[in-house]
């Protein structure tokens, strides 16, 4: 399976580029301008010369033609325009929205309430004939990009699409240490994109990198 990352040049979406890659996915890193997707993949490359990292950089546009599936990495405004414009090779593919849309307020994390409600759901909107899901909003940036340690988190996953569902966890899965969770429909996108915010203000008040961790689940 490719799995192409939209926008991928940033730390969240380049490190789970890499941790793709690291469990024997074909990744491509998209990116507006080629220039800076090879910088990106490269850096990569070079840290991880023992890897074989089976990476390769594209434009946002070619790399939406050579993934079956699709991660949009984009920061959360600019989510629903990539996939706008990528919608004619989107046709019928998993498309993961892993945007959260929040706002720094002093030292404050704040969440925003996007068009339709949640990121994903704009994105659903803009590609009716993709099948998306919500998922790796909590996954933090900085051990998804440890290769050499396990990403100790649950994964909630939201979509409309069972098989989207199905893609999503198969690729949760294969990340050492991430479980993936059905979390419902994309409707419930919403207040999971926003609890990101808190997450993100324990990291700031305890000065730590905090995941989630749902218990009570027998999943196995």
């Amino acid at each position: 399976m490719r799995i192409a990352l939209l926008g991928g040049t940033g730390p969240a979406g380049s490190n789970l580029g890499a941790r793709l890659a690291s469990v024997g996915y074909d990744v491509v890193i998209g990116s507006r301008s080629k220039y800076k997707a090879m910088e990106v993949v490269d850096g990569l490359l070079h840290k991880w010369p023992d890897r074989a990292l089976s990476m390769v950089a594209e434009s946002n546009d070619v790399a939406a033609t050579m993934g079956d599936v699709i991660i949009i990495a984009t920061p959360w405004d600019s989510t629903a325009s990539t996939a706008l414009a990528a919608k004619a090779n989107l046709g019928g593919k998993v498309v993961i929205s892993m945007a959260n849309a929040l706002v720094r307020v002093g030292s404050e994390f704040q969440s925003l309430v996007p068009p339709r409600g949640s990121v994903a759901s704009s994105v659903q909107a803009v590609v009716p004939d993709s099948q998306v899901a919500a998922a790796f909003h909590h996954l933090p940036a900085r051990e998804l990009g440890d290769l050499d340690n396990p990403v100790e988190s649950d994964v909630l996953i939201c979509a409309d699409h069972l098989e989207a569902t199905r893609v999503t966890s198969e690729i949760t899965a294969k990340i050492p240490g991430c479980r993936p969770i059905d979390a419902g429909s994309l409707s419930n996108a919403a207040p999971i994109e926003a609890f990101t915010a808190v997450l993100l203000q324990l990291n700031v008040r305890y000065k730590t990198r905090s995941a989630l961790r749902i218990t009570g689940l027998n999943l196995a």
